[in-house]
């Protein structure tokens, strides 16, 4: 499958199939996210989910969970290829975690009184052609 963008902007990034993300919904189905994220501590996917748990209980627990989880999901973009900009497509599943660590923490940004860095996610969200309501579509 090509990802030509005709617009000439970057090509979408994909992470691969075989990136940790993958291995933890596997893992998911048995175990907790606590688990999931010792055993597979470079998956984003577990910290979004351990961010997402404790979002309106321990927003500081919640930021920190959703950090580790982004700066995780950053790295694996840059692996993939993204050079900083670009579109990161939400329906492909492998990057569905880095995209819920980013809401993540856009949430908890705000909720501890970050409005800049909650509005930097945000806009980060948008520029990689995704809102946040589709990525919070992914919880249910």
């Amino acid at each position: 499958m090509s990802h030509e963008n005709l617009l000439g902007g970057p090509a979408p990034t994909l992470l691969p199939a075989d990136h940790p993300d993958t291995a933890a919904r596997a893992a998911l189905a048995t175990s907790g996210p606590r688990d999931v994220a010792r055993a597979l501590p470079a998956s984003s996917l577990a910290w979004a989910l351990l961010a997402e748990e404790e979002l309106g209980h321990d927003d500081v627990a919640a930021y920190a969970y959703a950090r580790t989880g982004y700066h995780r999901g950053l790295d694996s973009l840059r692996r993939a290829g993204w050079r900083g900009t670009g579109p990161v497509p939400v329906v492909h599943e492998p990057n569905q975690g880095f995209l819920r660590a980013l809401l993540a923490l856009a949430q908890a940004a705000a909720a501890i009184g970050e409005a800049e860095e909650a509005e930097r996610c945000t806009t980060f969200l948008a520029d990689c052609g995704t809102s946040a309501d589709e990525v919070a579509a992914l919880r249910r």
